[in-house]
């Protein structure tokens, strides 16, 4: 476990230069996002080196399953962000400036990275990586809560109430795929297209 603590660690530090507010400004989001998500996916692949076979075991129906369930997540998305805005005044704002980042690169750029690298690339450490071996070490289900805690929690720097829920309730949902489907495949797919449709095709704000 001290290679999950240290990569949540190292996990943490690079979340922490793309969306402090001492760090943020000074860097190109995109870039910056990219080779983080290379480097901890690579560490994921290295964290699970020995069952790479049962990890990345792939069916047909985990593309439908992955594609349904992305759809049915930015539904949550879309129906939460209606309740926030009625009941929070600040909700708006905070999920406006998540957007932000659209500004810094062409559409479509930012939707080949979504959906080819930086999708794929969380699930293989976060899923893949550090939630195997959470589970474990303390069951499928501690690993599934703390997995999904870590994953919030990296996030904090923003301090963005509404990121932090986002990051949350993702963290839930895509762990509980890889917990019901033992691969990372569907949880993957749905990954890299939800990112797609909230934030290139359909975005909530």
């Amino acid at each position: 476990m001290r290679a999950v603590w240290i990569l949540s660690a190292l996990a943490a530090g690079l979340w922490f230069v793309m969306f402090s507010p001492w760090t943020r400004e000074a860097i190109p989001f995109w870039p910056a996002m990219s080779l983080s998500c290379g480097l901890l996916a690579l560490a994921g692949l290295w964290l699970n080196r020995h069952w790479l076979r049962e990890v990345f075991a792939f069916r047909w129906w985990h593309v439908p399953v992955g594609v349904f369930s992305a759809l049915v997540l930015y539904l949550m998305f879309f129906v939460g962000d209606k309740i926030a805005a009625a009941i929070l005044p600040f909700a708006s704002e905070q999920v406006a400036l998540v957007y932000r980042t659209r500004s810094q690169a062409d559409l479509w750029l930012i939707g080949v990275l979504l959906f080819a690298w930086v999708g794929p690339a969380e699930e293989i450490f976060w899923r893949g990586g550090v939630q195997r071996r959470c589970g474990q070490r303390f069951g499928a289900f501690a690993g599934l809560a703390l997995t999904a805690a870590i994953y919030t929690l990296v996030h904090i720097w923003s301090f963005n109430l509404m990121l932090l829920a986002a990051a949350g309730s993702c963290g839930v949902f895509w762990g509980a795929m890889f917990w019901r489907f033992r691969s990372i495949w569907p949880a993957l797919i749905s990954h890299a297209v939800w990112g797609v449709v909230i934030f290139v095709l359909l975005p909530i704000c």
